[in-house]
């Protein structure tokens, strides 16, 4: 293909995508209380473990806070809704650089791309509570917690998003194999500098720096990092044996 091809197959995929995430911020927009109360009952269980008594409602200091939280976050959701569509054309768009074993690998990486990536967004959400708790501690008894929407759910919608990309740490080191880039071997070799690098860059992208969610993101990476030696050792070392005896 030439690059004005290139360009033109790049502005089709990128315009699909964008029609599904749009079509889907249109379900977020419908679907925004029950997100909402979903997004809010980490603080509530905080705030109420705390104070039985207490209300958990967040705080609107802004006239427009209201409109464009809503705006906000239903947008959010419809890139969540849209994920499979968006990871669907990104595959369609380097299918053409592939050869054709490496092609029959399009409806496992969109699966487990978006599998991975809502694991993450909910571990986040699990851990947050924790997450809240661990701040809460350092003020004392004399500050009641009252958090603004955009302050709030701008914190855990980042920290969502950090998981959910960062889960999808295996795919990548499972592609860079099938690509030929890297074998199993080399990820067993730079284990150790690996499991380094993976708490440096955790450390570094957590948004609330906590050690909580530093391990929360961090152990299930090393996890993965192993996942995807073995991946390469035994499955995908299966499938080019039989590959070439097929060929």
């Amino acid at each position: 293909m030439s690059l004005a091809d290139h360009l033109g197959e790049l502005r089709s995929r990128v315009f699909k995508a964008v029609i599904a995430v749009a079509a889907g911020a249109v379900v977020g927009f419908l679907l925004y209380d029950p997100v909402l109360d979903l997004l809010v009952k980490p603080y509530c269980d905080v705030k109420l473990s705390a104070d039985p008594g207490s209300s958990c409602r967040l705080v609107v200091t802004d006239p427009l806070d209201s409109f464009s939280i809503r705006l906000k976050l239903s947008a959010y959701i419809g890139l969540l809704l849209a994920l499979p569509v968006v990871l669907w054309q990104l595959w369609r768009f380097i299918t053409p650089g592939l050869h054709d074993n490496e092609r029959r690998y399009a409806i496992p990486f969109v699966l487990s791309s978006v599998v991975l990536f809502v694991g993450g967004a909910a571990l986040a959400l699990w851990t947050f509570p924790k997450t809240l708790e661990f701040f809460s501690t350092f003020g004392g008894d004399e500050l009641e917690l009252l958090y603004t929407p955009s302050k709030y759910l701008g914190l855990l919608v980042t920290m969502m998003l950090i998981f959910g990309l960062g889960f999808e740490f295996p795919i990548v080191l499972v592609f860079l194999q099938i690509a030929g880039l890297i074998t199993w071997r080399n990820l067993a070799a730079w284990r150790r500098y690996a499991i380094v690098g993976i708490f440096a860059v955790d450390a570094v992208i957590t948004p609330s720096g906590d050690p909580i969610t530093l391990i929360s993101m961090a152990v299930p990476m090393v996890l993965f990092y192993e996942a995807s030696i073995l991946i390469g050792r035994f499955a995908l070392k299966k499938r080019s044996a039989a590959a070439s005896a097929t060929a």
